[in-house]
């Protein structure tokens, strides 16, 4: 039989150290603190300390010291959105994302409950085409005249793809795919939104015989949009698109503010949004719009169009999406061309970085700053975005949860904290113990999730 140092010899790295936390005497309160994480997979290990005091009088009410934690440190979420990256905390970015986009559907969060009769729109926009790519089904079929390309290649495969074939989203020819069109169009596209929706005020205003410097006194446009990459690996945007009275979401809209007059304005933009790049003697002047696919539905009250839940928790999904896990890029910033050569991607998408990496070398395009966002295909935009009256912020759901959990301050109170960062991530061991309490927390979610199904209630 083997001895105990034999077996050990046989278990892996990460068991191992796993049996050397939960020896240590001080395994109960670590396991208390990757709890309070979620089992966050890259906690931030802070050190330092929080004192409350009266405000009166300066009487120390209560005092929180790292110096009787495990390893002297305490352990936070990292809070990154990314599935790819940390679960976890993935998982609670979703929450907040869903409450905070539902919240300017149905009202809740400060937010009133009359939102939900205003005109409101579900939008997409999309890039524009850079070439020819495989699709699912009857698209991806050659065209009857059997036509080619210039270089010779079949302008369709044959085939009826299924949406999930890795070939779908690939050039059919990538000579004629124009990559620099694309990465530049990444760069540009939050300009194009900004552009956006100026002109939908300005066509909203102008179809109804304002003064377009005068329309903010008549109504007000309020929006929460996220970007998710397509198969071809070109972002498109989804929006929740509201129209407030001149006050925000506490004012009702003018009687001329309809969800079909705004459905117009917003297809009208869509069509019409130009932004040019800077002129570029290796590329020249382009011309960059939406693409022509475009969809704004109606939100209705009655329930006839997409529900507002599903609109919320769609939004949600996207949000924590990584570059990797669409396979449009990477989530880790990429430094150099070896960088490029050695990511686990698509040759169309490494050819995408390829040319990033490329127009980040050109003095003319050094503001767009390409090489720190050739990860990302050049796309610089946040994932999700709101203007200031679409609802709540992040802040202060953040805020609420941690009132729910006992963590404001006391009124009248003052609290002088003073911490610095001493390290992040986990030792081989503990990030197995961490994985497990996610897992933990994710089953129990689920359970309660079909149970308030079951009693008629919703969350996330």
């Amino acid at each position: 039989m083997l001895d105990r140092a034999a077996r050990l010899r046989q278990l892996s790295e990460a068991d191992r150290d796993a049996i050397r936390l939960a020896q240590d005497p001080k395994f109960p309160r670590w396991l208390e603190q990757i709890t309070a994480t979620g089992g966050c997979a890259h906690p931030v290990h802070l050190s330092g300390s929080t004192t409350t005091l009266e405000g009166a009088t300066g009487e120390i009410l209560s005092h929180y010291d790292t110096r009787h934690e495990p390893g002297e440190r305490l352990l936070v979420r990292c809070r990154n959105r990314r599935a790819t990256v940390c679960p976890a905390c993935s998982r609670l970015h979703a929450g907040d994302t869903y409450h905070l986009v539902r919240a300017g559907l149905l009202g809740g969060k400060n937010v009133p409950a009359a939102v939900r009769h205003r005109p409101r729109l579900f939008v997409t926009l999309t890039a524009p085409s850079f070439g020819a790519v495989h699709r699912t089904g009857e698209t991806c079929r050659p065209r009857r005249d059997g036509g080619t390309c210039e270089h010779g290649r079949s302008l369709g495969c044959g085939a009826v793809h299924a949406p999930d074939v890795p070939l779908v989203g690939q050039p059919l020819c990538a000579d004629c795919y124009d990559y620099t069109a694309h990465v530049l169009w990444h760069a540009h596209a939050s300009k194009l939104w900004d552009r956006f929706v100026i002109n939908v005020r300005r066509r909203l205003a102008s179809s109804v015989g304002l003064v377009q410097s005068r329309f903010a006194r008549h109504a007000r446009l309020s929006f929460a949009r996220v970007a998710e990459y397509q198969k071809r690996a070109a972002v498109h945007v989804h929006a929740v698109v509201r129209l407030d009275g001149p006050n925000g979401p506490g004012d009702e809209p003018p009687a001329w503010g309809t969800a079909e007059l705004l459905a117009d304005a917003v297809c009208a933009s869509a069509q019409r949004v130009l932004v040019h790049t800077p002129y570029s003697p290796a590329v020249g002047e382009l011309a960059l719009r939406w693409g022509t696919q475009v969809d704004a539905r109606p939100l209705r009250a009655d329930d006839d169009g997409p529900d507002d839940d599903a609109v919320a928790a769609y939004v949600a999904k996207y949000v924590t999406k990584g570059a990797s896990e669409t396979g449009a890029g990477t989530d880790h910033p990429l430094t150099t061309w070896a960088d490029i050569d050695a990511a686990r991607v698509s040759k169309h998408v490494r050819t995408l970085m390829r040319a990033c990496w490329r127009l980040g070398g050109l003095p003319e395009f050094e503001h767009l700053r390409l090489r720190s966002w050739t990860h990302t295909l050049g796309y610089r935009g946040h994932i999700l975005t709101k203007s200031r009256a679409y609802s709540t912020t992040y802040a202060a759901l953040r805020a609420e949860r941690a009132h729910h959990m006992g963590h404001d301050d006391m009124p009248d109170a003052v609290t002088e904290r003073h911490w610095r960062y001493v390290g992040s991530g986990h030792t081989p061991g503990a990030a197995l113990i961490a994985a497990g309490v996610a897992d933990d927390i994710a089953v129990l979610r689920e359970i309660v999730r079909e149970e308030m199904d079951r009693s008629g209630g919703s969350g996330l």
